[in-house]
């Protein structure tokens, strides 16, 4: 396994983390979690990613119940929650100082830890004052609830106001912000967040490398029984790629295809590995309802050394949208 630090901070995280999204309590039970996190941990991996919107926290409790009996020292693995969806109430949402210290305690509960090594903003909340946010996670910094906090969604424009509004009153600023990138979706990553990088020591921890699956070149032929885009529930995520604009996607994976052969890796394999060029990528959080499943996507860091400068050239000539960097002024 390799290790990167999260930006600028010294927490050293595994290059290829594990998520818990649409998998722990939808497609997994607990025997299942317990396996699929065991077999992560001995691979090298020490991050594991929640949050309380995750099956309505149920996520939580699963992951929580699998890593207490696995019996792992909690110096030795990193575990983070994300705040804004805990309820129908008004103060169950959002980013208020409220929510964001309640969704903290519930968390530690449900993960069954004394604190939390990664907190994010789970999405931008319009409705509060950027530093109220700020406060709220600095305080839980302070209180030894949380060690790092960040975004997850949000805009450059968005963290900067977080970072001037942390400069401004003294408080703690985001070290990270998890997005989703990949071969499909890069605008953020590559060209918005590069001053982030530049001028806040930004880290990532990028979600979806797959594109939910679709880099996996299962859907090339249409939608298999059983897999995410089938889900109840992610109707919604079957409907993106139904559109003229996701169908064009499909288009550009099959014609990946080719090349993964010619490498001899798989497209997953290449799919993870390319986002692992990224230098600014800390880790790449996989997402695994099988064991067999998240045993493959571990060995994509063998793939890495495969994409050479003229492979990367030939899969930019393939994929065509490389974003345009942002003018300096």
């Amino acid at each position: 396994m390799e290790y990167r630090r999260l930006g600028r901070s010294g927490l050293q995280v595994s290059a290829l983390s594990l998520g818990s999204w649409v998998t722990f309590g939808k497609q997994v039970n607990m025997r299942d979690a317990k396996t699929l996190l065991k077999t992560a941990y001995d691979a090298g991996v020490n991050f594991f990613d929640n949050a309380e919107g995750y099956e309505a926290g149920e996520s939580e409790k699963i992951m929580g119940e699998a890593i207490a009996s696995l019996g792992l020292p909690r110096d030795s693995f990193i575990v983070s929650s994300k705040v804004f969806w805990g309820g129908d109430q008004p103060t169950q949402r959002g980013l208020s100082a409220k929510h964001v210290r309640d969704a903290c305690d519930a968390a530690l509960g449900r993960l069954k830890v004394d604190y939390l090594d990664l907190f994010y903003c789970h999405r931008p909340d319009i409705d509060t004052p950027v530093a109220e946010t700020v406060r709220a996670m600095h305080n839980l910094i302070q209180q030894g609830k949380v060690l790092y906090w960040g975004t997850s969604e949000w805009s450059a424009q968005q963290i900067t106001e977080a970072h001037l509004a942390a400069r401004e009153f003294g408080l703690t600023p985001p070290t990270m912000e998890q997005p989703q990138y990949n071969l499909l979706h890069r605008d953020k990553v590559e060209a918005e967040f590069l001053p982030l990088y530049e001028n806040y020591g930004m880290g990532t921890t990028i979600w979806s490398p797959l594109a939910s699956g679709l880099l996996t070149g299962k859907y090339a032929e249409g939608i298999p029984e059983g897999s995410r885009l089938a889900l109840p529930g992610y109707e919604w995520l079957r409907e993106l790629w139904e559109t003229e604009n996701g169908k064009q996607k499909l288009e550009v994976i099959k014609k990946l295809l080719p090349l993964s052969k010619k490498l001899g890796v798989s497209m997953p394999h290449l799919a993870i590995a390319w986002c692992l060029k990224n230098p600014n990528v800390s880790t790449v959080i996989l997402g695994a309802s099988r064991l067999s499943q998240l045993e493959d996507n571990l060995e994509s860091l063998t793939a890495v050394p495969k994409l050479t400068d003229d492979v990367m050239q030939e899969i930019e000539a393939i994929v065509g949208n490389k974003p345009a960097a942002p003018q300096r002024w």
